[in-house]
């Protein structure tokens, strides 16, 4: 995703989300919390994985992973085309 799309999501311009990557300014916990959010985590999982902590995935994805394992290969197949529409829904929503 370009830094002008993730900007969009969050609200905010490009600048800024060059400014945070190359760590020259950080971002608010309002944006902070946003960027949780798109990322599944929560902001105090968040907090923690940029301290460097290892963030476990929520139940609820060990137990889809742990089931897809065991499908057949036409079901995840299924399951990756929802995947792969939900990721280029998003993509066309932030206008790339």
């Amino acid at each position: 995703m370009s830094q002008r799309g993730f900007g969009k999501l969050l609200g905010v311009s490009a600048t800024a989300v060059q400014l945070w990557e190359r760590g020259d300014t950080v971002p608010d916990t309002e944006n902070l919390a946003k960027i949780a959010a798109r990322t599944g985590y929560t902001l105090e999982q968040f907090l923690s994985f940029l301290d460097g902590n290892p963030v476990s995935q929520p139940p609820e994805i060990n137990d889809i992973l742990k089931k897809i394992q065991f499908l057949p290969l036409s079901q995840v197949a299924l399951i990756g085309k929802a995947v792969a529409d939900r990721f280029a829904a998003s993509a066309e929503a932030a206008g790339e």
